[in-house]
């Protein structure tokens, strides 16, 4: 079992910037890849970014690359997701997802465990 909590999102003037957090808890992390959606009001769930706890390697979905990056901190089992450069169509919940996936998993149904997630609104 993985239990992941998200925090860090809020209202945003665009152009800003913000620093999405994941704190993760549960067995032998190290198994897993951390994946970031977002799914905007009435839209699907959107990959965003994928890092391994084991290496760090990450890939990003080509929508974000450039103004979003992926990070994590082993010591405190944190993954973050930070974004630069906020636009409007950036406003949605974010959410952040566990899986044991080998390669690059950018499905939803993919990931075995998911967070609450966390709003982020970006006004113009």
């Amino acid at each position: 079992q993985v239990q992941l909590v998200e925090s860090g999102g809020g209202l945003v003037q665009a152009g800003g910037s913000l620093r999405l957090s994941c704190a993760a808890s549960g067995r032998t992390l190290s198994r897993y890849a951390m994946g970031w959606f977002r799914q905007a009001p009435g839209k699907e769930r959107e990959f965003v970014a994928v890092i391994r706890w084991s290496g760090g390697s990450t890939y990003y979905a080509d929508s974000v690359k450039g103004r979003f990056t992926i990070s994590r901190d082993n010591a405190i089992n944190t993954v973050y997701l930070q974004i630069f450069s906020l636009k409007p169509e950036d406003t949605a919940d974010y959410y952040c997802a566990a899986t044991t996936r080998w390669g690059r998993p950018v499905l939803p149904g993919e990931y075995d465990y998911w967070g609450q997630g966390t709003m982020v609104t970006v006004s113009s």
